[in-house]
């Protein structure tokens, strides 16, 4: 038996070693050329970046809902409300921006997760057909900058949760002696929690995402069952709900206005990310219909984690003095053996939770964007540790975290970035396109989508009169000390993802319809290039072709439906 083991652990070392070797420049690391359904010849694409194979489309209703359920129930959906009540808001403002920022959230992921349930395709080739084949890699380049450093947090968050769970197993893990530089924003046993979620987190993310629905169905149930458990607990110490409720406004007039507007941009802003590669997702479901479903599950789940936190918190300031929105600093003066046995469930759930988060919204979109980007060296596993290399060791979360408040500030409001790029991705396929792609187009760089020199200009000027009106804003915001600007254009700003949606959508439309690029009008969708009617085969132009099925059926299959 010793000897066969020692035989594995040979061929094993040698596998290594061989694969190692081959990797030593950058023509080691070329990915196996796979056979791509409709890219151009000699160029490197595969499965991940192709549309979706029938095999690959598991999703459901209910995994969308899982999907929903496994995004939103994080801590920071938790702590959302904190934000606006420390804006001099009530409780009451908090639930209603919570419930109507994730409506106004539902518009763009029900549009533009559509896109994905009817084409099966994945963010990066769907921006092609709006913003043409080589812009488009502009806007893939804002969405994967901002799900990095979105997985950075997550991760950190996740870390502060697993720092929970090691220290209710042992106690004097609080006690380990500081070796670390003391300004390096973390310390030993912090560094030691890090690298555990890390290691935990790794191979759960190298999950493909048509295979994720059970995981979704798990964090549903440990993240809701400890949420529900934490309230109980909190409110049982407290004897209540505490006093939150009878906050009154510290504003009035049109100032109160303006934060609320603030306030309900900044909870928009907090899925625009999303709204953007939803078709990431949608491309794995098997029907259209159930993307609709989005509209009911994503503001009733904010809701749900807004309230939980909002009462968790309130009973908390009656308990402890001081109102402590985040649960795993809440759960941090949970003591004792009950109390620590408590502090563990609450950490296990966030660490599941925060993995889920990271799955949903972050690393699976980021491997798409790369392997769009770089299809010759990444596919999506390459891509998925390339992110959470970068994510949760390169960014050094923890300082992004607790020293760079003016970073985190900037990529907050990136959402002045991801509304317009989500809008014209809408307009485009609804109003302007009425719907019908070119699928075999979408990948050939000479291919109709190619607009001028691979960029098409309707794109760029709708997106520059989006976003430079908020620029002076997103600066204020990030400076505030050494940047000063008149009201009006503070006032774009507290409607940034209002202005950057609804205009864009509106100038790229109009310029559409003003200079049409008339080789991307179709009459109906192309899904191959070429189509059999009655045993004949016809180059599918989605113009011509149409029209042929359409006589076809008329004159052939209607008449033999009459006899």
């Amino acid at each position: 038996m010793a000897a066969v083991i020692r035989e594995r652990v040979a061929v094993t070392k040698e596998r290594i070693v061989e694969k190692s070797q081959g990797k030593t420049d950058l023509s080691g690391w070329v990915l196996d050329k796979e056979k791509a359904s409709f890219a151009d010849e000699g160029s490197w694409s595969n499965i991940d970046s192709d549309v979706t194979p029938l095999d690959r489309r598991t999703w459901g209703n209910w995994t969308l809902l899982g999907f929903w359920f496994s995004d939103a129930l994080n801590a920071q959906g938790w702590e959302a409300p904190s934000s606006i009540i420390a804006a001099g808001l009530t409780w009451r403002e908090a639930v209603y921006l919570t419930i109507t920022g994730s409506m106004m959230d539902t518009i763009p992921l029900m549009l533009n997760g559509i896109i994905g349930a009817h084409y099966h395709i994945p963010f990066p080739v769907v921006a092609r057909s709006s913003f043409g084949f080589y812009f488009s890699r502009f806007a893939v380049v804002v969405r994967m900058i901002t799900a990095l450093f979105w997985h950075a947090i997550q991760t950190w968050t996740g870390s502060t949760a697993m720092f929970q769970m090691i220290r209710a197993i042992w106690p004097s893990f609080l006690d380990i002696p500081n070796t670390l530089p003391t300004g390096g924003g973390i310390t030993s046993n912090q560094m030691i929690a890090h690298f555990v979620f890390w290691i935990v987190q790794f191979p759960i993310l190298l999950i493909s995402p048509h295979k994720l629905k059970w995981f979704f169905v798990f964090k549903v149930v440990v993240v809701l069952t400890v949420s529900v458990a934490t309230c109980i607990a909190m409110t049982k110490k407290a004897g209540g709900t505490g006093d939150i409720w009878a906050q009154e406004y510290k504003h009035s007039g049109s100032t109160r206005s303006w934060l609320i507007l603030n306030n309900f941009s900044s909870i928009c802003g907090g899925w625009a990310t999303m709204g953007t590669n939803i078709p990431d997702f949608t491309r794995y479901m098997r029907k259209q219909k159930g993307v609709y479903w989005q509209a009911a599950f994503l503001p009733l789940i904010s809701l749900l984690i807004a309230m939980f936190g909002i009462i968790a918190t309130s009973a908390g300031k009656v308990v402890y003095g001081e109102y402590i929105w985040s649960p795993l600093d809440l759960v941090s003066h949970w003591d004792g053996p009950a109390g620590r046995c408590g502090a563990f469930f609450v950490g296990f759930a966030w660490v599941v939770g925060q993995i889920g988060t990271n799955l949903t919204a972050n690393v699976v979109s980021c491997s798409n964007d790369m392997t769009n980007l770089f299809p010759k060296y990444i596919n999506i596993r390459r891509g998925v540790i390339i992110t959470t290399v970068i994510g949760g060791w390169v960014m050094v979360p923890w300082k992004i975290v607790y020293s760079a408040s003016s970073l985190l500030t900037f990529m907050s409001g990136l959402a002045i970035f991801l509304a317009p790029i989500a809008a014209m991705m809408a307009a485009d396929y609804w109003i302007v396109k009425q719907r019908n792609f070119d699928v075999p187009g979408l990948y050939r760089r000479h291919g109709r989508y190619r607009y001028k020199a691979g960029t098409n200009w309707r794109a760029v000027v709708a997106f520059l009169v989006s976003v430079v009106p908020n620029v002076p804003g997103l600066a204020k915001a990030v400076a505030p000390d050494t940047v000063s600007i008149n009201a009006g254009i503070q006032h774009i700003y507290d409607m940034n993802y209002l202005w950057g949606f609804f205009s864009a959508a509106l100038v790229y439309t109009t310029l559409s319809f003003i200079f049409p690029a008339p080789e991307t009008l179709l009459k109906a969708p192309i899904y191959e290039d070429t189509e059999v009617f009655d045993g004949v085969e016809f180059v599918n132009d989605g113009v011509h072709t149409a029209a042929h099925k359409k006589d076809y059926e008329a004159n052939v299959v209607g008449k033999s439906g009459d006899m």
